[in-house]
């Protein structure tokens, strides 16, 4: 069961140990009989409230950015002291007894009473009486923690007392027949769930059980050996096995709390019926969104003057992610008083020695001892956070009233006094969303490239449309003109045809008629005014038809141009397409520009999240956001001499290691160092490095050393095979794709000392592995560990020692399991006199695994004529005087003193080992 009081500097009590006051014989015992059940009383308290004003510190990090803390505020352990009411065998057994305890509330004192005549006092943050309510104890003990819990800080409630003294009943009670006896636990999740916001705040649980050293899932009871992960770099412990189930309401917390009791180990001894043999932990991780911060609008504007609004947040929203852990201390008992035994017995000596542990830690925080021993149980791991941590730290210790459990009643109460001593550094949590930042910048790309898509297509349809009807339109024109200028033709030359007729028959007539009767039928002036006229009528009809002809005509000249212009549209719409189309190629680059400031400012987040570890905290936001304000203002975009980046959503690594590794086969080489840089600095974790090889990263990575010409790519990538060469399966893959001769190669064209130093290590990973001698050697491994030497500088040296220390030691090892037989490979290589030359060298780090390396080699007889001929000999002898490494020394002394061919050559030339 556990409960906390607010922590803080006010209050009675400080930090103080407890103070002795001799009472005399007339004390008065405080009533014992008839006294109710625990249930509701009221009460409050206040949390810690966050004051400082200042700026949050920004904080980075690959697959959603890191957590940043402000400064941490000192806060004491705060420690309240509860009463249990006697039970029916009390009632009965110490019915001529008063209570050994008596409690002054409104002093916040207890008065534990020795004997008639003596009693001591101690002072406490809260004292509650056997008549303090399940409401009262949750407000002054656990309420400032929840509310600490939700402004971000980690919290922790704890119930510490003698078994069967109301610490289940203070934490874990349900209440589903009275609600006023709800425990602190869903009294909590009540207060959690009221204050969060649905659409944007999260809260998730887990509920543990540690039996008997074992981790164990209530949740899920076949998942019974959950290991504690520890972060190497932040001492952070977790538990990723655990089962991790989301709330949304109040009925399914209990629900999960039911099956969490069901699943608990309980047994019966004489001082409980249902004594709990498992300490409980729920661990309630709440995530909430801190709301309106740092909002800003981004124009880009396009070539042609035209400018596309895009409004969004390019600063990370602000999480806060704190945890409430409720631990129920399984109750601590005298074998001879509960009467455990056989399995029983087992689990009680389980619970005392981890209780056990947990004293020793607090007394050692309490004592400010330089060494707390965490490690000594599974139960101090876990709740490292709580004590001497970063957690607001809670602890209710409960006692029974009975005379006869005084030695437990004393003991509980001094371990109470003595947490009251420690100081906890709280620390608010917050961290950038960058997940909800990817997702809003990945909608917006979307949105962008869906419009375009419509106006591309809309123009398209209109210039189709418009090219068919002008098309239509002088097909139209042309056909109806040849049919006109056709059938005018036919007209015209009909009516023609027919007057000249006319005027030949009219000839005729008059030259076939005798001169006489020409003279008789001479016309007159009315016929000859008759002829005129049908002349003037002809040249009429001809200037008519010529009129029309030109009508005609100039209806084609109109037609003509309106397929000119018709066709000056189409160009016109046509250069409108291809404007938008260099719009669009604008704006890609403005995105490209978008994305590898993003990139910078993932790569500048790591800079940032290293600085804060080594304790630099500035508080200054990174500098690729500035750049990246900066670039969105500008109205072009600028040219970029490194071409487009990678695309937006494979810039973080919140977005999939599969997207990131994709990056490593771009074309445009800082996006290939970007992301190697990346990569390596995940393959630098241990955790990610199985992630990294199964999804093709160690291929990428050696096909970067095959097929990259950039010293930097080469040098970050040979990095990280090396981080990735200190696994051995990753070993057998690295030597399965070539990996040796792909290194062996970097290393003969590479001229950087930091690129052979990469490589060098990378190789000597290789080289401690007992499976891969012969291949490595095969494959030119030894020879490229010797060829690098040449550099001269010490890092490259030191690491080519290393190779050559662990090459030694395996093949030493084969050679003693009888596994190979013959000389050293290194020597067949030439290594032997590098090593008699290096042996003695300044630098401490060569030095050591030169002489490591001789040792091996001279321990096996086959060797001894090369070790004598090559002036080892001499080496060896200092070694065994003058090492500084008190193993080595030995070693060396022992492979003089074992070998019978250095023995004898050591006689002859009189060395005395």
């Amino acid at each position: 069961m556990a409960s906390g009081v607010r922590n803080g500097g006010g209050g009675v009590g400080g930090r103080m140990s407890g103070k002795v006051e001799r009472q005399g014989a007339n004390a008065t015992p405080k009533a014992a009989a008839g006294k109710p059940r625990l249930s509701a009383a009221g009460g409050g308290g206040g949390a810690y409230r966050r004051t400082s004003s200042g700026p949050l510190p920004s904080a980075g990090g690959g697959g959603g950015g890191r957590a940043s803390s402000e400064s941490g505020v000192s806060s004491r352990v705060r420690v309240a002291v509860r009463l249990r009411p006697r039970n029916a065998d009390e009632l009965a057994a110490d019915a001529d007894f008063g209570d050994c305890v008596e409690l002054q509330p409104e002093l916040k004192r207890l008065k534990l009473r020795k004997n008639n005549w003596e009693s001591e006092t101690y002072e406490f943050d809260e004292v509650l009486t056997e008549f303090a309510s399940q409401k009262r104890v949750y407000e002054v003990v656990a309420k400032p923690v929840v509310e600490s819990v939700l402004e971000g800080y980690n919290g922790t409630v704890m119930a510490y007392g003698q078994t069967g003294t109301g610490k289940t009943f203070t934490l874990g009670r349900l209440g589903e027949e009275d609600t006023a006896a709800r425990g602190i636990m869903v009294r909590a999740m009540e207060d959690i769930l009221a204050d969060i916001t649905p659409e944007t705040d999260t809260v998730s649980v887990s509920y543990l059980q540690l039996y008997m050293e074992m981790i164990q899932d209530l949740l899920d009871p076949v998942n019974d050996n959950i290991a504690i992960v520890e972060d190497p770099r932040t001492g952070d412990v977790s538990l990723p096995g655990a089962t991790v189930v989301e709330v949304r309401d109040q009925k399914s917390f209990v629900d999960l709390l039911r099956i969490g009791e069901a699943h608990r180990v309980a047994a019966n001894t004489k001082l409980n019926t249902e004594s709990s043999r498992s300490h409980a932990l729920l661990m309630v991780n709440v995530r909430r969104a801190v709301k309106g911060k740092h909002e800003m609008d981004i124009s880009i504007s396009g070539e042609n003057g035209h400018s596309s609004s895009m409004v969004g947040s390019l600063r990370p929203p602000i999480v806060r992610k704190s945890k409430l852990v409720v631990v129920d201390l399984a109750g601590s008992e005298r074998i001879d008083k509960s009467g455990s035994e056989g399995h029983t017995l087992e689990e009680a000596k389980s619970i005392n020695l981890s209780l056990s542990a947990l004293g020793k830690c607090i007394n050692a925080l309490a004592e400010n001892s330089p060494h707390v021993p965490v490690r000594d149980s599974k139960l101090t791991r876990l709740l490292k956070d709580s004590f001497g941590g970063t957690a607001r730290t809670s602890l209710v210790v409960t006692i029974g009233p009975s005379p006869r459990h005084r030695g437990e009643t004393t003991s509980t109460i001094m371990f109470g006094q003595r947490a009251m001593k420690v100081e906890n550094m709280v620390k608010l949590k917050e961290e950038f969303d960058y997940k909800s930042l990817c997702r809003r910048l990945d909608i917006e790309l979307d949105k962008l490239i869906a419009e375009n898509e419509r106006q591309r297509k809309y123009f398209d349809d209109e210039i189709e449309r418009i090219t068919a009807e002008a098309q239509l339109r002088v097909t139209e024109a042309e056909r109806e003109y040849k049919i006109s200028l056709e059938n005018e033709k036919a007209k015209y030359h009909q009516e023609y045809l027919d007057s000249i007729k006319i005027l030949e028959e009219k000839w005729k007539i008059h030259q076939q008629s005798p001169k006489k009767q020409i003279k008789e039928t001479e016309p007159t002036s009315s016929e000859v005014g008759e002829v005129q006229n049908l002349l003037q009528n002809e040249k009429v009809l001809r200037q008519s038809a010529e009129d029309e002809a030109n009508d005609l005509k100039n209806q084609v000249l109109h037609w003509k141009k309106m397929e000119a212009a018709a066709t000056a549209e189409v160009v016109k719409l046509r250069k409108m397409l291809d404007t938008e189309a260099s719009q669009k190629e604008k704006l890609d680059e403005e995105i490209a520009v978008l994305k590898s400031q993003l990139l910078q400012l993932s790569l500048d987040a790591d800079e940032t999240r290293r600085s804060l570890d080594r304790g630099d905290g500035s508080g200054k936001i990174f500098p690729g956001f500035d750049s990246l304000m900066s670039h969105s203002r500008n109205s072009q975009p600028r040219e970029q001499s490194n071409g487009p980046k990678p695309p937006i959503a494979k810039l973080f690594e919140q977005v999939g290691l599969q997207k990131i590794l994709s990056l490593l086969e771009s074309e445009e080489p800082d996006v290939r160092v970007h992301a190697v840089k990346v990569v390596a600095n995940l393959a630098a974790e241990e955790a990610n490095q199985e992630k990294i090889v199964e999804a093709g990263g160690l291929t990428s990575l050696l096909m970067l050393l095959r097929s990259s010409e950039d010293e930097t790519i080469r040098r970050v990538a040979a990095g990280a095979i090396a981080n990735l060469a200190m696994n051995e399966t990753n070993q057998d893959l690295i030597m399965a794709q070539g990996g040796v001769s792909l290194l062996s190669m970097t290393a003969s064209d590479a001229e950087d000392p930091q690129t052979l130093r990469m490589v060098a290590g990378a190789i000597a990973n290789l080289c401690g592995n007992d499976k891969l001698q012969t291949r490595l050697r095969g494959e030119g491994g030894i020879k490229a560990l010797l060829g690098m030497v040449k550099c001269g500088h010490p890092d490259v040296l030191a690491q080519v020692a290393r190779g050559i220390a662990n090459f030694a030691k395996c093949e030493s090892r084969a050679a003693t399991q009888g596994n190979k037989v013959g000389k050293s490979l290194l020597i067949d290589d030439g290594a032997l006199p590098w090593i008699v030359k290096n042996a003695n060298n300044e630098a401490a780090p060569i030095r050591r695994h030169i002489e490591l390396a001789l040792c091996h080699l001279a321990q096996h007889e086959v060797n001894s004529k090369d070790i004598i001929s090559e002036g080892a000999l001499w080496e060896l002898v200092r070694i065994s005087r003058d090492c500084s490494r008190e193993d080595i020394r030995m070693l060396a002394y022992r492979t003089l003193t074992s070998s019978p061919t250095l023995q004898s050559e050591m006689r002859r030339l009189r060395i005395e080992c």
